[in-house]
């Protein structure tokens, strides 16, 4: 069976979608889904990204943010002499990871934090006043006035 969708006729008839294309074609093609995480939006500007990291230390554990991209990676500290451990089983994964995220613009990271497992980084959506609408009034004054995001809807 075939895993993946032909987008080439699409690209032909659309302009401006290509990093659409790219995202739909990179998301699914042998995307690991280890280790396992939810996005949640905490308010209109407000988002929390919530990766489940069991078995990893704070110092095991990267998290980079660059240009539109925020990358989370990990990397289990080899034991040290005497620490070693003769497990039975091992059912808690602790291999090497590196997950990726596609930020919006002008969304970036405000604060992380592990505890109980749970690897938490809350980021900020915070649009510049340059790039935010303005009401212009036609025959009126020069100064532009700021659009309610809920009145421009």
């Amino acid at each position: 069976m075939r895993n993946s969708f032909d987008w080439t006729p699409y690209r032909r008839s659309t302009v401006g979608f290509d990093r659409l294309f790219d995202f739909l074609e990179t998301s699914g093609s042998g995307a690991e889904n280890y280790p396992p995480f939810d996005i949640e939006k905490i308010a209109d500007d407000h988002f929390r990204i919530t990766v489940a990291v069991a078995g990893f230390k704070s110092g095991e554990i990267e998290i980079v943010a660059q240009q539109n991209m925020l990358t989370v990676s990990g990397r289990k500290a080899p034991a040290a002499e005497g620490e070693e451990r003769q497990l039975l089983y091992s059912g808690i994964a602790t291999r090497a990871f590196e997950r990726r995220f596609q930020l919006a613009d002008f969304v970036r990271v405000s604060a992380a934090d592990l505890a109980d497992g749970l690897l938490i980084i809350d980021l900020v959506r915070e649009v510049p006043e340059a790039m935010k609408p303005h009401k212009i009034a036609i025959g009126g004054s020069n100064t532009p006035t700021l659009v309610d995001d809920k009145q421009a809807a």
